[in-house]
């Protein structure tokens, strides 16, 4: 058991306790190199978001401060340190503003607008970010305690992904979409919240001095003020998380309707789109080889409740026939018509032959007698002999 303790402890490799601090206080400032490291990193995201590259945006988060205010926040409140508080949320809300602004003005002036999936990736947060951001700042928190940094705060950066929601905030903010703004943004505080939290959790862990004597009143209401807010994130995140789950249930049953209602069937599918986001949802259909009936496509459409579809409108695009018309009499006439094409296609490949006429073996039998002639054309002409035409070359 001692062995196991032992295996698990954080004590062991942990920096020099006042060591640590100095670095977090040191990286939560935005002054001098920072801010302008801040600001390209936010600039090499919007375009990264934009060109819809994810190489680029990893890049703009490697090279992003932003997680030092953050990290600062969470020391401060496992610490007590009010000051290095106060300091870290200014920052911080100074980091965000200038992300915004400088995201903003990208997207205004960009002659791209459209919605990349790597933008549209970052407007519905759910409770899956919670945990990353909750566990990436775990690991971030126990890195920066180590006197051997290593590799894992790069990859924190990556994990937690502080800039892209931001700069697809701005992204929002640029084309007025209230709801990408607000949804960018939600997953934006999600992060910072989560991250200053498990920072919070692992200085309380690793039992860092507090900063100055805090009566326990005063304590329990800091530990409060922690729990609200992680229930004020996880709650819309529960929500997100569900709503996310039920989409992905609705296109599946989507998908099963079409599979046993037309794949199955071997009817050949030339035409299909899905349109859940509208009202009512859509799924417009077309098939190759079958034409439906009236009463086959009102059947199709009772066969949705089945798949749990009821709110689902289903279109069938087919051309619009005469009640009459066999639909084996029309098929067999593509075939004949089909037929009767190939073979006028064999026959113009016939008289096309005929033009291409060999000119080598004239050509060797002039140059005997006029060296200085290099190439000749030959072509056939139709003339009129006798009331007949006649094709003479």
């Amino acid at each position: 058991m001692g062995k196991i303790q032992e295996f698990l402890n954080l004590h062991s490799g942990e920096e020099d306790k006042d060591k640590v601090l100095e670095n977090v206080i040191a990286n939560t400032s935005f002054r001098g190199s920072n801010f302008w490291i801040l600001a390209c990193a936010i600039l090499i995201a919007s375009v990264g978001l934009n060109v819809n590259s994810t190489a680029v945006i990893i890049g703009a988060m490697l090279i992003s401060p932003l997680m030092g205010p953050i990290i600062g926040t969470g020391f401060a409140l496992g610490t007590f340190n009010f000051p290095l508080l106060k300091k870290s949320l200014k920052n911080l809300l100074i980091a965000t503003l200038l992300g915004l602004l400088v995201s903003t003005f990208y997207f205004l002036i960009s002659p791209f607008k459209e919605e990349q999936s790597e933008i549209l990736a970052r407007t519905s947060p759910n409770i899956y970010d919670v945990l990353i951001a909750f566990f990436g700042g775990v690991v971030g928190a126990i890195a920066i305690t180590r006197t051997e940094k290593g590799n894992p705060i790069p990859g924190v950066a990556i994990a937690t992904a502080l800039m892209p929601p931001l700069c697809t905030a701005g992204y929002g903010l640029a084309i007025s979409n209230i709801s990408y703004f607000f949804g960018a943004l939600f997953l934006y505080a999600i992060n910072c919240v989560f991250i200053a939290i498990a920072t919070f959790a692992i200085v309380k862990y690793l039992k860092y001095p507090t900063y100055t004597y805090i009566e326990p009143k005063r304590e329990k209401m800091v530990r409060n003020i922690v729990y609200a807010l992680t229930l004020i994130m996880i709650l819309p995140s529960l929500y997100f998380a569900y709503s996310l789950f039920e989409e992905k249930r609705y296109s599946q049953n989507v998908e099963k309707f079409i599979n046993q209602e037309f794949s199955d069937k071997d009817y050949t599918i030339i035409y299909k789109k899905i349109n859940l986001k509208s009202t009512p949802k859509t799924l417009d259909v077309a098939c190759l080889n079958k034409q439906f009936t009236a009463d086959e496509i009102a059947s199709l459409k009772e066969d949705l409740l089945k798949f749990g579809l009821k709110d689902l409108q289903l279109n069938v695009k087919q051309d619009i026939l005469p009640e009459e018309t066999n639909i084996n009499e029309l098929n067999e006439f593509y075939v004949n018509n089909i037929e009767s094409k190939d073979k006028q296609i064999e026959q113009l490949k016939e008289e096309l032959a005929m033009y291409n006429l060999n000119t080598e073996p004239i050509l060797n039998e002039i140059k005997v007698f006029f060296p200085q002639i290099n190439s000749i054309s030959l072509a056939t002409h139709k003339i009129d002999i006798g009331n007949e035409m006649k094709s003479i070359v």
